[in-house]
């Protein structure tokens, strides 16, 4: 297990700090499908014979490309994969135990945690973990039950939640795909309002088993930090200066409002891909993990160079073609850091 220790020194106090990092990520990974049709969801696309042509050697690149990409989220910090990752879009299981096997994360001790939801196309979301840093001591999965205006159900992805030990402390850790835009969205807003508020149950639940709880939500959320699922329904607070520790912090609005994004549609940057998290992990002055900064992983390589796509995620297919990508999206992560003080000569 590599652990990094990072030093910074007050030279008025002579006080040196040392600090403890873990690196927490979330990735929609586009459509991580295997090969093989299953009869029960809508995932003909995606097979040998399908529209996409999805072969085993298209899919292998696929695991190359994600994998590669994980290994590296968080790492110019602390050399490192990260601790935790939540991920979305991914068919089944096996498509995560053969991303995890893969060459760039291999020997990096990761271990699953999945459930299957009913969700048409059978995309679902998941928690991986290193075994060495998380222990996880409970874990459900809540289902989001939605309608449609005729009165059948709108079948979409759970919500997962996974509570642990993060080296000796106890966290949670939320992750969401909540739906999407589809017809529009305004049209399509009260899906998104009902996933905010499911989330939200699910927050309070735990909080009112423990009201010091440490909670991180993180996912695809279709929204951003401005919409009214955030701000209106989570109440999530973007200035840091005005959080206690019952306010969710959303680190990830002042990255949107810098004109920053995790992905776009039609020339326009949009967050969608958050993490959010208690008010607890704010505080700085306590000697548990606590927030220290959040970031989109946005590398040159990602990125498309050329074209009417131009500046946009590299996908793996782009206006009906294979282009060998990663994703529509590009990842997110935060630092938590655990403060350590001596005083020195």
């Amino acid at each position: 297990m590599i652990l990094l220790i990072f030093t910074i020194v007050n030279c008025f106090s002579q006080q040196e700090s040392k600090y403890k990092v873990r690196t927490i990520a979330f990735y929609n990974l586009e459509n991580l499908f295997d090969t093989i049709n299953d009869p029960h969801t809508f995932d003909d696309d995606r097979t040998p014979l399908g529209k996409d042509k999805w072969t085993s050697e298209r899919y292998r690149d696929k695991l190359i490309n994600m994998s590669g990409v994980l290994s590296e989220i968080g790492s110019d910090l602390t050399k490192s994969s990260p601790d935790v990752i939540g991920v979305c879009e991914i068919e089944n299981d096996s498509v995560l135990v053969d991303l995890i096997n893969q060459p760039a994360l291999k020997n990096k001790g990761y271990a699953i945690l999945h459930y299957n939801s009913p969700d048409e196309r059978g995309i679902d979301v998941a928690l991986l973990y290193k075994e060495q840093v998380f222990m996880p001591t409970t874990f459900k999965s809540h289902r989001l039950l939605l309608f449609k205006e005729s009165g059948y159900r709108d079948y979409t992805r759970d919500q997962l939640i996974v509570g642990g030990l993060l080296d000796d402390e106890e966290i949670y850790f939320i992750v969401n795909h909540w739906p999407s835009r589809s017809g529009g969205e305004a049209r399509s807003r009260p899906n998104r309002i009902a996933a905010a508020k499911l989330n939200k149950r699910i927050i309070d639940s735990v909080q009112r088993l423990n009201k010091d709880a440490k909670i991180i939500s993180m996912g695809d959320f279709n929204d951003d930090p401005i919409n009214k699922s955030f701000k209106k329904v989570l109440r999530a607070e973007g200035k840091i200066k005005k959080v206690t520790d019952s306010v969710l912090y959303n680190p990830m609005e002042a990255l949107f409002k810098k004109g920053e994004g995790s992905l776009a549609y039609r020339d326009k940057w949009n967050v969608f891909d958050q993490i959010y998290f208690t008010g607890n992990l704010v505080n700085e002055k306590r000697d548990t993990y606590s927030f220290f900064k959040a970031a989109i992983y946005s590398p040159s390589y990602l990125t498309t160079t050329s074209g009417r796509y131009k500046g946009y995620p590299k996908r793996t297919y782009s206006g009906g073609s294979y282009t060998g990508g990663y994703s529509d999206h590009f990842p997110v992560y935060i630092y938590l850091i655990k403060k350590y003080s001596k005083v020195t000569n």
